[in-house]
């Protein structure tokens, strides 16, 4: 696809949002909604919930655990283990 024809494309859908959203009488808190939901998701979770799992690990310890992972098969333990770790 051509980057003209993208810009178009995507200039129209976003015109097309911002209109809607501009004629609704709930139209502005809605947005302020959306972007705190998505603020709550994206960073505070991410803080205090979802812990890097190679965190404090050399760059060859890192390679080593990423390769050791991939050769072996998964199973839903070993899921549930890397979440929680």
């Amino acid at each position: 696809m051509e980057m003209k024809n993208l810009s178009s494309i995507l200039g129209s859908v976003w015109r097309f949002y911002r209109d809607a959203f501009k004629n609704m009488t709930w139209g502005r808190p809605l947005v302020w909604l959306i972007l705190l939901k998505l603020f709550i998701l994206f960073a505070i979770l991410r803080v205090f919930f979802f812990k890097p799992a190679m965190a404090g690990l050399s760059d060859e310890q890192k390679s080593e655990q990423v390769g050791e992972r991939l050769s072996r098969p998964a199973s839903g333990q070993e899921t549930l283990n890397l979440i929680t770790e």
